[in-house]
C-alpha cells in the first residue's frame, strides 16, 4: 500500500520567517517626536487599520474600555496655542527672549504631525472590573498602534504630559471617562537613526519554576 502524505502549508522556514518579522517589528518599536516627524498626510485607509488594530486589544469581559479622538488640520495648532497657553508662566525663570523661543517652539511642535490621537478610558458602568485592568487594556490598544505604525514606518508617542490629558478632556468626556493623553503619529525621515536603548538580558527578568 502507498500511502501519499499531504505536504504541510506551513513550512518551518515560513514559519521562522514570521516569527522573526514579528519580533523584528516589536523590538523596532520606538518613540519619535514630532520634532523629528517630516510633514505628509497619513491614507484615510491606513489610519483606519491602525485605529481597528487598536481595537483588537485583549480587555477583560469584553468591556473595550477605549474610545479615541483624532486631531487633523487646524487642531494641530489649536493643540500648539494651548500648550505655548498652558506652559506661559512655566518659564518665569528664563530672559524673555527664551521664554519667547520655548513658547513658539511648543506652538510649532505638532504642526509636523499627521495627527493626533486622544487616548480615553471608558469605564463600564455595569461591570465593576478594577480601574487598573481598564487602563491595561486601554495600553494594550495603544501599543497595538504603535507596533502597526512600525510595521507602515510610521513614527508615533505616547504624551501623558498634564497639558495633553487636560486639552483632551476638554472634548466632551463623561463622568466614566478620562483622559490618557495624546499619540502623535507623523512620517519620518529614512535617514533617521535607529534607537541605540538596550534591554535587560532576559536572565535578570525571568525565572523559570519547573
Amino acid at each position: 500500500m502507498i500511502i501519499k502524505r499531504k505536504p504541510s502549508k506551513i513550512k518551518q522556514s515560513d514559519s521562522s520567517y514570521k516569527l522573526k518579522k514579528i519580533s523584528k517589528n516589536i523590538r523596532n518599536r520606538r518613540s519619535i517626536y514630532a520634532n523629528e516627524f517630516v510633514k505628509k498626510e497619513i491614507p484615510k485607509k491606513l489610519l483606519d487599520e491602525i485605529l481597528i488594530n487598536a481595537t483588537w486589544a485583549p480587555n477583560h469581559k469584553m468591556t473595550e474600555p477605549w474610545r479615541f479622538i483624532v486631531f487633523k488640520g487646524k487642531y494641530l495648532k489649536q493643540y500648539g496655542e494651548y500648550m505655548a497657553h498652558y506652559y506661559k508662566d512655566f518659564y518665569t525663570e528664563l530672559s524673555p527672549e527664551a521664554q519667547k523661543e520655548k513658547l513658539n517652539y511648543l506652538r510649532n511642535y505638532p504642526l509636523k504631525a499627521a495627527c493626533l490621537i486622544g487616548v480615553i478610558m471608558v469605564r463600564n458602568t455595569k461591570i465593576n472590573l478594577p480601574e487598573w485592568e481598564e487602563i491595561a487594556a486601554v495600553s494594550s490598544a495603544v501599543q497595538n498602534i504603535a507596533l502597526t505604525c512600525t510595521a507602515h514606518k510610521v513614527g508615533s508617542y505616547w504624551s501623558t504630559k498634564d497639558v495633553a490629558i487636560d486639552y483632551v478632556a476638554e472634548f466632551g468626556l463623561v463622568e466614566n471617562e478620562k483622559s490618557l493623553g495624546l499619540l502623535y503619529l507623523g512620517y519620518y525621515p529614512e535617514s533617521l537613526k535607529s534607537s541605540k536603548k538596550k534591554r535587560t538580558p532576559l536572565s535578570k527578568k525571568v525565572i523559570y519554576l519547573e
